[in-house]
């Protein structure tokens, strides 16, 4: 038996070893001052699109137009740069979200405080910035939305009859901008496939609402996610400081139903997807260890929370340890479970 017991450990052993993953490849891509990745995706040959600012004009980056650009980087599916693309102007210019578009270029979004170089449009201070690129980096058109107190886009989707949809944050009230509750809001725009605005929300209440991912879901409405400290307006259910504040809407931005989730410190949702099952996997993290919270494990943790198809709670979990935790991005995969970063 004590054989037996040993060739059964050696044999698990040697499969924990193998189950192990290992990197591919890995590439450090910029200059000698501060780059920052904040959006990826595989593309359709296999390589991938990255997004996000470079403050270098050496190295891997070349165009810079001062301050940040939107540094958009085309890879091959082991890791050599096939293009990059400083986008721009003299200020400021962040980029927050990048895809790929079912023309093969891609388009990206995120904030702007330039008035030259590539950017037009600017209504004041900050800016969205939309940008729709050739498959290789060309701009086809360029966008900026907003008011003239901030705005910053956080995410974009290409929507189902070719156009897009971004959400971000907005304190503007003129401009593109109508409908503005207080201090920040949820700010939803529909895009045509050339940029013009389609129809534009405002969502929140009188305190800080902030919007980080947005899907467009089977019946082509939307679902978005973020954070509120609101307890009117739009918003009910606040449970004190920072709630998770999930949001699905029409086709044309009416709101279906809200909901917010947390408990009494700061709670904040980063990713969302719709499910199989037409409810919803929501990804982010928390503070708290009270309200619709339980067994947080110290400071903060990732905090993932299913919903059904009208928003009721399926089930929630707190995962981490003692010190600070905090998810980004959720996606299920295809056995129906979900990977968490």
């Amino acid at each position: 038996m004590k054989k037996i017991n040993l060739i059964l450990a050696l044999f698990l052993a040697s499969l924990y070893i193998t189950a192990q993953p290992t990197i591919e490849w890995q590439k450090s891509l910029g200059g000698t001052n501060v780059e920052e990745a904040s959006s990826i995706q595989q593309t359709t040959d296999g390589g991938y699109i990255v997004a996000g600012y470079a403050n270098s004009n050496d190295g891997d980056v070349t165009g810079n137009h001062g301050s940040s650009d939107y540094w958009v980087v085309k890879i091959s599916n082991i890791g050599a740069i096939t293009w990059q693309k400083s986008l721009g102007g003299s200020l400021t210019d962040k980029a927050t979200s990048i895809l790929q578009t079912t023309d093969g270029g891609y388009v990206v979004a995120g904030v702007t405080y330039s008035t030259d170089g590539d950017v037009t449009g600017n209504h004041g201070f900050t800016d969205y910035w939309m940008v729709k690129l050739t498959n290789t980096g060309v701009i086809d058109w360029q966008k900026s939305l907003g008011g003239t107190s901030g705005d910053v886009a956080t995410s974009i989707q290409q929507t189902t009859d070719g156009g897009y949809i971004v959400a971000g944050s907005s304190s503007s009230t003129d401009g593109d901008v109508t409908g503005n509750h207080g201090l920040s809001d949820y700010w939803v725009v529909k895009l045509t496939s050339n940029g013009t605005i389609d129809w534009q929300k405002s969502l929140g209440g009188t305190n800080w609402d902030n919007p980080i991912s947005i899907q467009q879901t089977t019946d082509g409405g939307y679902i978005v996610v973020g954070y509120s400290q609101s307890t009117d307006g739009d918003v009910t259910g606040n449970h004190g400081s920072l709630d998770y504040w999930v949001v699905k809407i029409t086709s044309t931005g009416t709101i279906v139903w809200q909901k917010s989730f947390g408990g009494t410190d700061v709670d904040a949702a980063t990713s969302v997807q719709q499910t199989t099952d037409e409810g919803y996997i929501i990804a982010g993290y928390s503070m708290s260890n009270d309200g619709d919270i339980i067994g947080n494990h110290g400071n903060q943790d990732y905090w993932v929370v299913k919903l059904d198809s009208i928003g009721g709670v399926d089930w929630k979990k707190s995962l981490g340890g003692t010190s600070g935790d905090a998810a980004t991005s959720i996606q299920q995969t295809t056995d129906g479970a979900y990977i968490i970063a």
